[in-house]
């Protein structure tokens, strides 16, 4: 559950950088809207979240929704992912939502509670000792 709350922290926060990328593209269309026609948008907001979700991976493991659920993302020996496993889990994330999430629910059968992009990028998600006080 705390890896589903995380991931909706992090879409409510890339919808806000999606409204920003897209404004920033704007005026390159006359201020109109974004169609079917403009092909490359698509791409370019594909790349908009990569950078996002990358950047943060690659520095310190953690989105903002991830660090709010003391959850992070390493290598399997527990080391900062570098960018091409930020890639690869990056995309194989995307093809598991477009395979209606099958990718996702795999960590509910897994073992060790990795999902495909888990695997394929050789990262694992690891939750942060709570601290007693």
């Amino acid at each position: 559950m705390r890896r589903l709350a995380a991931v909706i922290y992090d879409l409510i926060l890339l919808i806000a950088v999606f409204f920003v990328a897209t404004a920033l593209l704007l005026p390159l269309n006359s201020g109109e809207a974004f169609t079917g026609q403009h092909f490359l948008f698509p791409f370019y907001l594909l790349t908009i979240g990569f950078i996002f979700y990358g950047w943060f991976w690659t520095h310190g493991g953690q989105t903002l929704g991830l660090k709010a659920w003391k959850i992070r993302v390493l290598t399997d020996n527990q080391k900062p992912i570098n960018w091409t496993q930020a890639l690869v889990r990056y995309l194989t994330a995307l093809a598991s939502w477009g395979l209606f999430g099958l990718g996702f629910l795999w960590i509910l059968f897994d073992k060790d509670r990795r999902g495909w992009h888990d695997h394929l990028s050789k990262t694992a998600v690891f939750f942060d000792a709570q601290k007693k006080q």
